[in-house]
C-alpha cells in the first residue's frame, strides 16, 4: 500500500532489532494500491516506479556510491565490508576491515567517501570498538579503498575520532557519517549511549552531533570551542540515537533520530542548538513515565516532524537526482519497526509528512536508503538476509 499524507505528529524506538509495532499512519491523504514485487510496477500519489531486488545482505548497514567508479561499498553490522560492481553484478570481499565489537546495535557502521575519492580514494567508516571490561565505543576512521583487479582493500586506515567515553551497553551509537557540501568538515552523529543524562552536558561526546576537519580534529568556529576539548567538537547536542545525516540543495543539515516510546524525530541542525533529550521530548520513557513535550519558548530546538507511534528512523537520504523529478529536495527515511520507506518534503526549514512505501520488498525494516549517481534510488532491508532493492522509473 502507498499512503500519501499530510503533516503527521506521529514517534520512535531504539534497537537494530527492535520488536516491530504497529505502522503509523498519517493524519490525512488519499491511498493507492499496487503490487513492488521484483521487477514489477509500483504506482502512487506522487510517482510511480518499479523494484528488482539484486542481492541479499547479512545485516547490512549502510551504503555508499563511489565517485568516478561502477561500485558501491557496503558495510554489514557484523564486520564484512563488500565493494559491489554495479556493473557486472558481483561483490567482492574488502580485507583490511578492523575488528569491531558486533553486539546489540553495535559493529561495522557507515562508510561515505571523502572529498578527494577521486584522486586518493580516501574513504571514512565507523565502527564500534571494545573497551576495558563491557564499555564500548565508537569510532571513525579515514583510509584508502582500493579495488585492484579481482581484490579490495583498506589501506592506512587510521581512527581520527573516538566516542568518549566507553561505557557499558550495546545501544544508541549512532555514527553516521556526513561531509558539509564545501567539503571542508565530517560531520558524525554520537548517541547518548542509552545514559540520557550525558546528552545535555558539554563535557562529553555522548548525545551530541559533532563538526570535525576531515583529519578528526575539532573544527575551527564550533560553537563550545572557548571551553576547551570535548567541548571544541560539538556542533549541537540534546540528541538521543541520531541515525541519519544530510545536507539539503542550501546547505541546511538534517538528522532523522529515534526518540523513545514515541517522539522519533526529523530534526533541522544548527549550530549550538540544543535538542531537548532527555529533558523534552514528544514521547514517553518506556517504563510509561512522561517527558515534557517540547513547547515554544522552553529553550529547547523543536523537531520539524515527530511520529508517535514510533517508526524507528534508520538513515536518512535527501534527493537531489533527475530520474524522480517530482521527488527532488525530498528526504527519504528508512523506517525499521514502521517496516516502510517513507518520504518527507522539505520545503525551507519545514518538513511535512509524504508518501509511505509499505507494500512488497519495502514492507519490511529498511535500515539503508542512498540516491545512486543517476538518480536511481537504492535501499537495504535490515535482517539476517536484507535485500538490496533498486528503484527506478517506471
Amino acid at each position: 500500500m502507498l499512503l500519501a499524507g499530510g503533516a503527521a505528529m506521529l514517534a520512535g524506538c531504539s534497537g537494530t532489532s527492535a520488536p516491530t509495532s504497529p505502522a503509523p499512519t498519517p493524519s490525512s491523504g488519499t491511498t493507492s494500491t499496487g503490487t513492488t514485487s521484483s521487477g514489477t510496477t509500483s504506482s502512487g500519489a506522487s510517482g510511480a516506479f518499479t523494484i528488482e531486488q539484486v542481492a541479499t545482505y547479512a545485516e547490512p548497514w549502510a551504503m555508499t556510491f563511489l565517485p568516478g567508479t561502477e561500485y558501491a561499498a557496503i558495510t554489514e553490522r557484523g564486520g564484512r565490508l563488500v565493494v559491489r560492481d554495479l556493473g557486472a553484478g558481483t561483490d567482492l570481499d574488502v580485507a583490511g576491515v578492523p575488528q569491531v565489537r558486533a553486539q546489540g546495535q553495535g559493529g561495522l557502521g557507515d562508510i561515505i567517501a571523502a572529498p578527494s575519492f577521486d584522486h586518493d580514494q580516501r574513504v571514512f567508516l565507523s565502527w564500534v570498538e571494545a573497551g576495558d571490561g563491557a564499555t564500548a565505543g565508537a569510532v571513525v576512521g579515514a583510509g584508502r579503498l582500493v579495488i585492484d583487479g579481482d581484490g579490495a582493500r583498506l589501506e592506512n586506515l587510521n581512527v581520527i575520532w573516538r566516542q568518549e567515553p566507553k561505557v557499558d551497553g550495546s545501544g544508541h551509537f549512532s555514527h553516521r557519517l556526513a561531509v558539509s557540501p564545501d567539503g571542508q568538515h565530517l560531520f558524525v552523529s554520537s548517541g547518548d549511549r542509552q545514559q540520557m543524562t550525558p546528552a545535555q552536558e558539554l563535557t562529553n561526546d555522548l548525545g551530541k552531533i559533532l563538526r570535525l576537519n576531515l583529519d578528526g580534529s575539532p573544527a575551527a568556529g564550533n560553537p563550545f570551542a572557548d571551553q576547551g576539548y570535548p567541548a571544541s567538537e560539538i556542533w549541537s547536542y540534546g540528541h538521543r540515537n541520531p541515525l541519519g545525516l544530510a545536507f539539503d540543495a542550501d546547505g541546511r543539515l538534517w538528522s532523522s533520530e529515534m526518540g523513545p516510546k514515541g517522539g522519533d524525530e526529523i530534526n533541522l541542525i544548527e549550530s549550538g542548538a540544543n535538542y531537548g533529550w532527555p529533558k523534552a521530548s514528544n514521547g514517553s520513557h518506556y517504563d510509561g513515565t512522561e517527558i515534557p513535550d517540547h513547547t515554544a519558548g522552553d529553550g529547547y530546538a523543536a523537531p520539524k516532524l515527530s511520529w508517535n507511534p514510533s517508526i524507528s528512523p534508520g538513515s536518512l537520504m535527501i534527493y537531489t537526482g533527475d530520474a524522480f523529478p517530482q521527488w527532488r529536495g525530498d528526504a527519504f527515511v528508512g523506517a525499521l519497526s514502521g517496516t516502510s520507506l517513507l518520504r518527507i518534503d522539505l520545503d525551507g526549514k519545514s518538513a511535512v509528512a509524504g508518501d509511505r512505501f509499505d507494500d512488497g520488498p519495502l514492507g519490511t525494516r529498511i535500515r539503508e536508503v542512498e540516491q545512486a549517481p543517476d538518480g536511481t534510488i537504492w535501499v537495504l532491508q535490515d535482517g539476517a538476509d536484507g535485500a538490496l532493492l533498486h528503484l527506478s522509473p517506471a
